[in-house]
C-alpha cells in the first residue's frame, strides 16, 4: 500500500460513536492513509484522534457521499468504511445505494460494518 493511499469514512448517525471508537483503536493504521470523511463522521473521527489528519466534506445528506462517489469514480478513494445502520429509514437512502454501487462497480474494498471493517485495517497492517 502506498503512503497516498485514500481511506473514505461515513457513518449513519446511530453509528457515530462506533465510527469514532473503530478510529481510537485503529488510529495507528489509519494514520498510514489519506483520510476523508463525510462532515459529521469527520468532526467525531477528529475529536476521537485530534493527530489523525482528516479532510472533512459536506454532511452525508447535504451532498458528503456523492462527493466520496464522485473520488471513488475518479480512482482517489482506495477503500470505503461506511457503517451503515440498517434498523434506520435514511431519507437519503439512494446516495447510500448509489455509493456503494460505485464502490462495487470499481471494486475497491468496502466494509459495511464494523466486522468487516476490522478484517480490512488488519489485513493492511501486513
Amino acid at each position: 500500500m502506498s503512503a497516498t493511499a485514500c481511506i473514505a469514512l461515513i457513518a449513519h448517525d446511530q453509528k457515530k460513536d462506533d465510527m469514532a471508537d473503530f478510529a481510537r483503536h485503529h488510529q495507528d493504521a489509519l494514520a498510514r492513509f489519506r483520510i476523508v470523511a463525510t462532515g459529521t463522521t469527520g468532526g467525531r473521527v477528529q475529536d476521537a484522534c485530534p493527530e489523525l489528519e482528516v479532510t472533512r466534506l459536506k454532511s452525508g445528506p447535504l451532498g458528503g457521499d456523492q462527493q466520496i462517489g464522485a473520488m471513488i469514480a475518479t480512482g482517489e478513494v482506495d477503500m470505503l468504511i461506511f457503517f451503515i445502520d440498517p434498523l434506520s429509514a435514511l431519507p437519503h437512502d439512494v446516495d447510500v445505494k448509489a455509493l456503494t454501487r460505485l464502490a462495487t462497480v470499481y471494486d475497491i474494498p468496502m466494509a459495511l460494518n464494523r466486522a468487516t471493517a476490522e478484517k480490512l485495517i488488519d489485513f493492511q497492517k501486513d
